[in-house]
């Protein structure tokens, strides 16, 4: 690692140590920026709350280490590295190294579509073909010219003035960075006319929209405007699921936030609620999942949140 990335790396964990007074999940005055701080691991203890994808970002560790469970592919990244993510997913972040002295601290910053199709509009762009994952969460190597627009980025919240202005253009500047990078292909794709994930899009969303509801494969494929055996193999490709292991994760994460949020409801009601017919099946399919029963969840739960945890 070059001295100028080390340099950043340090002065960009200063910024985001001293923005970031709680663990959790933390918005900024940047409405595209977003903080993570973790002091506890997830692995040792399992009371993160589900985690979702719903726009265009990259994902940047400061401090520490993370695993990214995106179906049964695991994505791990640390300070080397940056995650980029290019549409709607459901995922399960895991903090595998962090304490109170050594938190684990990371930043998120979002794009539009409209973002990323003015750039496309550059010659520059769009004859680049580096990069050709059609996956939609990809680890690329950080290099100094992404995490110099991002320290630059992060430092405004030192100057709140000059954010009306300066914040999209380092944004900008920071998905131009990335659009040009290993990945950029997989944030092309998905504002290319044409591209299966365009079409693959129109099918998550529908998903997203009625996940509680039972679906016909063919019905998804019409969607997508692609014959059932195509759409099979290109979702999966981009997903790292299937569509029935897809909706399985977006019933089981909605399911987790009903346990948190909603306490009286029963294990059965959140069964139902979230689509299952059989409570039996939603226990062995949560616990799975997440490692522990939907009861033993909730109480674990209910003991952190008691003990000032954050979940």
């Amino acid at each position: 690692m070059s001295y100028k990335l080390k340099t950043l790396q340090k002065e960009l964990a200063a910024l985001v140590d001293r923005y970031t007074v709680r663990d959790g999940d933390l918005y900024t005055e940047i409405s595209n920026l977003l903080f993570s701080r973790h002091s506890i691991p997830y692995r040792s203890n399992r009371i993160e709350p589900p985690y979702k994808i719903d726009k265009p970002s990259i994902y940047i560790i400061v401090q520490g280490v993370k695993d990214v469970i995106l179906g049964e592919e695991r994505f791990r990244y640390g300070p080397p590295n940056y995650l980029v993510a290019s549409m709607d997913l459901p995922i399960i972040a895991e903090v595998l190294e962090a304490s109170a002295e050594f938190p684990n601290l990371s930043c998120k910053i979002e794009f539009t579509r409209s973002n990323i199709l003015e750039l496309l509009s550059h010659d520059a762009l769009t004859v680049s073909h580096r990069g050709k994952s059609s996956r939609s969460l990809n680890v690329a190597e950080l290099d100094v010219s992404v995490l110099d627009a991002v320290v630059r980025l992060v430092g405004l919240l030192d100057k709140p003035a000059d954010i009306p202005v300066l914040a999209p253009l380092f944004t900008k500047e920071i998905l131009y960075r990335v659009l040009h990078g290993e990945h950029g292909s997989s944030l092309r794709q998905i504002v290319t006319d044409g591209t299966p994930a365009i079409h693959i899009q129109n099918a998550i969303q529908h998903l997203l929209n009625h996940f509680q509801e039972s679906f016909q494969v063919e019905d998804l494929a019409d969607i997508a405007k692609m014959s059932v055996p195509s759409f099979h193999r290109h979702f999966k490709q981009i997903t790292a699921m299937s569509p029935i292991q897809f909706q399985k994760q977006l019933r089981l994460q909605e399911a987790r936030q009903l346990l948190i949020m909603e306490e009286s409801l029963s294990i059965a009601d959140t069964a139902f609620q979230v689509g299952y017919e059989s409570p039996t099946q939603f226990i062995r399919e949560y616990s799975r999942m997440f490692g522990i029963s939907p009861k033993k969840d909730m109480r674990r739960l209910k003991k952190a949140d008691e003990h000032g945890l954050d979940i």
